[in-house]
């Protein structure tokens, strides 16, 4: 971010690094091992107001592994897992087996159903409802039999709460089946100890990955973020969800600070991920209101719903993406932009 017309500069680009050259020093920023540049295609270097330098080029990535369900981690039959809270790591179900994860349909299968049936709907007032060693994965959260494991039937429509840092992780939908949101629980076999990953760190994964697989099953871009109350926090709309995104080990001056969220990042060196690029809105204290009640109303516009604290952490997470970017880069039309890490 030199003044402009302040001093001579030198661009050097190779296949693995790039470099800015001053009479003040030099700045070079190494690319991860996956990654490498293609000199020959730089063009349109240029200097931009309050942004710094401008140039466009090519880049070469290794493909990244296909990318699997988010929640299909019980590989093994017969094998005993754990569930935790990711927030503090507290306990919610030890020792459980799982023998199946199954899909549950989209949301509005049983309206499908009773369109294409010729007689009365076989599947009314029948809920799907998991067995005892099943789970059912839906769009950002599972389903679990818990009656059998708690030795006594939990109250219905009522939240399912961490017993140490009092987070909320789900809610009891029946007598026999448990609600859990996928941001806020962690499944790992027994004989594992408990992950620490840093909050905002699983909560942009977890919804990075659940929002590119719905993009890609059902053809539809655009989502309304919602809380468990059913109220609209964010509007959001898929623009790429095969980015790569590199970020050096120093930060422009005038990003915002976040103190809230943890900083992820090495303190020297580069760091490569996969990324998913969108444009979103908040709908917090009556903003956008008028966009959000056209949305909730377009049956091309999928509801995506977690907690309501989860919700503010996650627009929290793209307002600091935002932040991060250059000026001239955050906006496009009325909506902002960011980038979603998985």
């Amino acid at each position: 971010e030199p003044e402009e017309g302040s001093m001579p500069m030198d661009i050097s680009i190779t296949p693995t690094l790039l470099g800015v050259r001053t009479p003040k020093g030099c700045r070079e920023i190494q690319l991860p091992a996956e990654v490498r540049l293609v000199p020959s295609s730089c063009r349109g270097l240029q200097y931009v107001a309050r942004d710094g330098l401008h140039l466009r080029l090519q880049a070469r990535a290794e493909p990244s592994p296909q990318l699997t369900p988010v929640f299909n981690q019980c590989s093994q039959a017969e094998e005993c897992y754990t569930f935790y809270c990711q927030s503090c790591g507290e306990v919610v179900i030890r020792d459980r087996k799982l023998l199946r994860a199954l899909p549950l349909p989209s949301e509005n299968w049983g309206s499908l159903v009773g369109e294409w049936c010729c007689h009365p709907d076989p599947f009314a007032n029948k809920p799907l409802h998991p067995r005892e060693n099943d789970y059912f994965t839906g769009d950002s959260f599972f389903l679990v039999n818990l009656q059998s494991h708690l030795g006594q039937e939990p109250k219905a429509n009522t939240k399912v709460i961490c017993k140490r840092c009092k987070v909320m992780l789900g809610e009891s939908i029946s007598s026999e089946t448990t609600k859990f949101y996928m941001t806020e629980i962690i499944i790992q076999p027994s004989e594992r100890s408990f992950p620490i990953i840093p909050r905002s760190q699983f909560v942009q994964s977890v919804t990075a990955q659940c929002l590119a697989e719905l993009s890609s099953a059902r053809s539809t871009f655009r989502f309304t973020i919602q809380g468990q109350d059913g109220k609209v926090y964010i509007l959001l709309w898929i623009l790429n969800s095969d980015s790569f995104v590199i970020e050096s080990l120093r930060s422009p001056k005038c990003v915002t600070k976040f103190p809230l969220l943890e900083d992820t990042r090495g303190a020297d060196s580069s760091s490569g991920t996969s990324a998913v690029k969108v444009l979103y809105l908040p709908c917090i204290q009556s903003r956008n209101e008028e966009l959000a009640s056209l949305w909730e109303r377009d049956i091309s516009v999928h509801s995506f719903t977690l907690p309501s604290a989860t919700c503010l952490e996650l627009l929290l997470i793209l307002s600091r993406s935002n932040a991060s970017l250059p000026l001239s880069l955050r906006h496009m039309n009325s909506f902002q932009v960011a980038f979603l890490k998985m």
